[in-house]
């Protein structure tokens, strides 16, 4: 796993929040997907921040997420430290541990989430804000 830094700008999104904490990740999924037309050529991000989890995707525009009926919230830009993960839906424990490594390896910028990028169906992209 290469870990490198890299600087993100701010990333606008509609999102749904998972209830019940980090168990109810696969509903907000879920939830998120079911609203829209169709999954293609999106973006895909989860954001934890707080012990609060927000399955996020891009917005193409601003109107969309009142058609949708879903808020919009931007993901900070910044520094992030980053790293793959591939093959991740088959040991999804991996995303917590990659992203305490890099805490404990680059320190981590509190103030803003932590990222998950979905660049694939198997390939995630972890980006720690870092100060």
């Amino acid at each position: 796993m290469a870990r490198m830094e890299v600087t993100l700008d701010a990333i606008r999104v509609m999102w749904v929040k998972a209830e019940g904490g980090l168990s109810g990740v696969g509903e907000a999924w879920s939830t998120l997907e079911s609203k829209l037309p169709s999954l293609k050529g999106r973006k895909f991000y989860g954001a934890y921040h707080d012990n609060v989890y927000r399955a996020c995707v891009a917005t193409i525009d601003e109107k969309e997420a009142e058609t949708f009926g879903l808020p919009t919230w931007t993901i900070p830009g910044g520094k992030y430290a980053r790293e793959k993960v591939a093959d991740y839906r088959s040991r999804v424990e991996v995303i917590a541990e990659t992203f305490e490594a890099m805490a404990k390896e680059c320190g981590a910028d509190r103030s803003r989430p932590e990222v998950e990028f979905y660049k694939s169906q198997s390939e995630i992209i972890l980006l720690l804000p870092i100060l």
